[in-house]
């Protein structure tokens, strides 16, 4: 889908927050995430919860080490001067492989979700045409391979890195509350609690417009991606026109819509950093602040400086840490932002995949029971392909090209479809394909798609990448129907007969890997003769071909036509070309203005079709 397609889209939905919606969005996520209480992301996210709380138990016993200096180096014990400092060493180095493992375990935390992920996005997207209806048909979501593929990355990446501060962070706040009450009664817990709350109420009023400018970033991002892409992908065509100047002047456009996005984006952040700094730096004022308390108020007069000191530095440990937690944890703003920028987009996707996939499980049982509710006599799946009963076919743009269509499709007998441009040859393949619904009437299918049904060769041919074999063979994904030396007999000889012998060559054989694009190498004429290449190997009872052979020769057209009649092939093919009524037709149908009528063709080959 173009980008700029979705954008009519974007402007009436509310604007991403921190709200609500995020906050379903986000638990649905999880849910994704951690499907069972045995997967292996709960396994390793419960794992990071020991490692994180053994971690805090390290470091309070090493935030008391100073506070036991004071107290060795006041009285001059130097034996418990060298106590302590092997005691420091060792929880430091404790410390440092627990911190280690802490992040590596968070690193594989972030693979393993970004592969759960992505494959519950996957599932639904190549489910049927779900693909083609999100990419073709629907405007309300932009740039679907984006939010695949980078967005979910970025969201995985970013949790990943805050994971273990989260996770930790109830046991370390209850821990040190109750410490900072008992070392400064309840005037300390309660100063810094209401500090943190209004720190939250502050970056929350400054987050929230920083999330809608980042998912309006997003899909710039997007954007601008999608058209280099499509340069990359038309760059004959492009240079063939002279267009360099052209296109240099429209992906500047896009390139400046996205800075000048970012630039917003910088500006909303610049006020987050301000006051998460500002908090931060109030933080270590306030921890002496809460200390000074009990000082001041004459708790402590009965202690000499030596005690006081070791006191102090162990009360201020306390303070400071559970002031340090809550910094933290503001400290995350700017990452929770980006967080929930990319959950909505990542919500949105899924929202959409789930009404589409349910759409079509609904469509498949609709299309199951007009196959039964076909009638006996009109119901013969071993000589009929499909049924049209007063169809209708409207464009997504709601023009109306077909009207009151009756059409059957039977086994022996080839059908031409012909008609000026615009008057709906490929969007009725496109019905019979299965990817779009008629306006009104009935879609009777009465085969499969696939080798033992029917096979459509698009208007565009499509290459995977792959192996010259992996083409032949699309979209199979093991060998059909033979085997090993068998198959291969049969793959080089669709490639002789469809002319593309050389590809052998080019290639290094069927199975040597290749690096390039074949939309670079082969010709319009040779990607059209593969496609016949991979009918030939399919060997349908029925092929539907639109456009198939307007890259070819009239000869070269004509040989394609014949074979698929001697491997029993029955043909439906739309095109404009007259030379297309020379080969073997049992009946054609012509399309006008929301009208069609049936012709008989006159056939030198009618025999052998």
């Amino acid at each position: 889908m173009a980008p700029g397609r979705a954008a009519a889209g974007l402007g009436g939905r509310p604007r991403p927050r921190l709200d609500w919606q995020f906050l379903q969005r986000f638990i649905q996520i999880q849910k994704i995430l951690f499907s069972t209480c045995s997967s292996k992301n709960t396994l390793m996210f419960l794992t990071l919860v020991g490692v994180a709380l053994l971690e805090q138990l390290i470091i309070y016993q090493v935030g008391l080490i100073p506070s036991q200096y004071y107290g060795v180096l006041g009285s001059k014990d130097f034996s418990g001067f060298q106590k302590i400092t092997i005691l420091a060493l060792m929880l430091i180095i404790l410390n440092s492989m627990l911190k280690s493992f802490d992040q590596f375990i968070c690193n594989l935390m972030y693979v393993s979700w970004r592969k759960t992920l992505t494959e519950y996005l996957h599932g639904y997207y190549f489910q049927g045409q779900v693909y083609y209806t999100l990419n073709i048909l629907h405007e309300e979501i932009d740039n679907p391979d984006q939010r695949i593929s980078q967005d979910v990355e970025r969201f995985c990446k970013q949790l990943s890195s805050m994971a273990s501060k989260l996770v930790v962070s109830p046991f370390t706040l209850a821990y040190y509350t109750y410490q900072c009450f008992y070392s400064t009664g309840w005037m300390g817990p309660v100063s810094i609690f209401g500090y943190f709350f209004i720190g939250t109420i502050v970056n929350k009023i400054l987050m929230s417009p920083i999330v809608s400018k980042l998912v309006q970033q997003e899909k710039l991002e997007g954007d601008f991606r999608f058209k280099h892409m499509q340069l990359r992908v038309n760059a004959e065509s492009a240079a063939f026109c002279r267009a360099g100047e052209v296109e240099h002047m429209r992906t500047n456009r896009r390139l400046q819509n996205l800075l000048q996005t970012q630039r917003e984006l910088i500006g909303k952040e610049l006020l987050l950093y301000i006051g998460i700094n500002t908090f931060d730096y109030l933080g270590s004022i306030l921890s002496y602040v809460v200390i000074a308390i009990p000082i001041f108020s004459g708790i402590y007069n009965d202690l000499d400086p030596a005690e006081l000191s070791s006191l102090v530095s162990k009360n201020a440990f306390v303070s400071i840490y559970l002031i340090g937690c809550f910094s933290q944890l503001i400290d995350l703003s700017t990452t929770v932002s980006d967080v929930a920028g990319y959950t909505h987009r990542i919500g949105e996707l899924q929202e959409m995949l789930l009404k589409l996939s349910k759409k079509q499980n609904d469509s498949e049982l609709q299309a199951k029971w007009d196959f039964n509710s076909v009638s006996k006599e009109k119901m013969n799946p071993s000589d009929t392909a499909f049924l049209l009963e007063h169809v209708s076919i409207s464009a997504p743009s709601e023009k109306l090209l077909i009207k009151d269509m009756n059409l059957r499709v039977t086994q022996g007998n080839s059908l031409l479809i012909t008609g000026n441009t615009g008057t709906g040859k490929s969007s009725l393949l496109r019905v019979l394909g299965g990817l779009w619904n008629s306006q009104e009437g009935n879609v009777h299918m009465l085969t499969c798609f696939g080798p033992h049904g029917m096979v459509i060769l698009p208007q565009r041919p499509f290459f995977t990448d792959g192996t010259l074999r992996e083409q032949v063979i699309y979209p199979l994904k093991e060998i059909y129907p033979d085997s090993g030396s068998a198959d291969d007999e049969r793959i080089l000889r669709f490639l002789e007969l469809t002319g593309l012998s050389d590809l052998l060559l080019r290639t290094g054989g069927l199975d040597q890997p290749v690096d390039w694009n074949w939309y670079d190498i082969l010709s319009p004429g040779e990607m059209q003769r593969l496609c016949f290449a991979r009918l030939f190997y399919l060997q349908p009872q029925y092929a539907v071909l639109d456009e198939a052979t307007s890259a070819l020769t009239e000869e070269a057209e004509n040989e394609l036509y014949k074979i698929c009649a001697q491997l029993g092939m029955t043909v439906v093919s739309v095109g404009h070309r007259s030379s297309l009524e020379k080969v073997g037709w049992s009946w054609g149908i012509s399309l006008s203005w929301q009208n069609y009528s049936n012709k008989k063709i006159a056939s030198p080959h009618s025999s052998s079709s």
